[in-house]
């Protein structure tokens, strides 16, 4: 159902059972997928690709053009997965010529006035609280959380199963499996409640805590830790996922754990 108030460009491709509420804007170039809910005053702009069954609620604007100036106006996407439920006001830029297009995966949850800049690739299962902000060219790996007023800088990672705590300045690379807190970003344990509600079984985050004591608690360098990991700790997909994403880090990644000063030391 299609309210009449809403304006539809004629190009724009909207699957069957799709709600879209009154007052709302589709342009040109445009998918929308089955089963979709469209609230009133959403604006969604050329290259948007949504998904089935995706709740997308008033005030959002889905594939506006990158708030970057090196953009020239070339034709880039926004990619929206299935179920994903997109709350009010958010903001989601479409793609620059790094990576063609914005990409947000399967059953996510973006809570209110949350921005997602260009270029930025989200897995499946996340979920954003409000106010989170994401810069450009980020990459957000599976089921992720990001407590409300998250504040991500561009080019940073953060791995699958991560949490990251309210308030947070990510500025630095945040590895899989860890919670992540304080002020500058530190490792402060491993997501075991996360962990234990999808699936991971007690030996699986024993030995997921075992790896990151010798890379951030024991006070060794990266490079020495790693070497540390790779003979004395059993491969597994977790290990071998954590060594590759330290590897491959461009900004570093954030600090392990030192205890402050004033901390309650009994």
């Amino acid at each position: 159902m299609i309210h009449p108030l809403t304006y539809i460009h004629p190009e724009a491709k909207i699957a069957q059972h799709v709600k879209i509420d009154p007052f709302s804007t589709v342009h040109a170039n445009v998918e929308i997928g089955e089963g979709t809910w469209i609230g009133s005053n959403v604006t969604i702009m050329e290259g948007a690709r949504i998904g089935k069954n995706c709740n997308i609620f008033p005030g959002t604007v889905i594939s506006a053009i990158p708030q970057d100036l090196k953009f020239k106006g070339e034709d880039t996407y926004t990619y929206i997965g299935d179920n994903c439920t997109i709350r009010e006001c958010v903001t989601i830029n479409r793609g620059t010529v790094d990576k063609q297009h914005t990409k947000i995966g399967n059953n996510c949850l973006i809570m209110a006035y949350s921005h997602i800049a260009h270029d930025c690739i989200v897995g499946n299962n996340c979920i954003f609280s409000n106010n989170t902000t994401l810069a450009g060219h980020i990459e957000v790996g599976d089921y992720v959380i990001l407590a409300g007023l998250t504040a991500v800088q561009q080019f940073v990672r953060i791995g699958s199963h991560a949490f990251v705590t309210g308030g947070s300045l990510v500025r630095k690379d945040v590895p899989p499996f860890v919670k992540a807190a304080r002020e500058p970003l530190s490792y402060v344990g491993v997501n075991s409640v996360g962990l234990k509600r999808r699936g991971f079984s007690l030996e699986q985050i024993n030995h997921i805590l075992d790896i990151y004591r010798i890379l951030f608690v024991k006070g060794y360098n990266v490079s020495k830790a790693l070497s540390i990991i790779e003979a004395e700790i059993p491969v597994s997909d977790e290990r071998d996922e954590i060594i590759t994403f330290v590897r491959e880090t461009g900004r570093g990644i954030m600090k392990g754990y030192t205890r402050r000063q004033n901390e309650d030391l009994s």
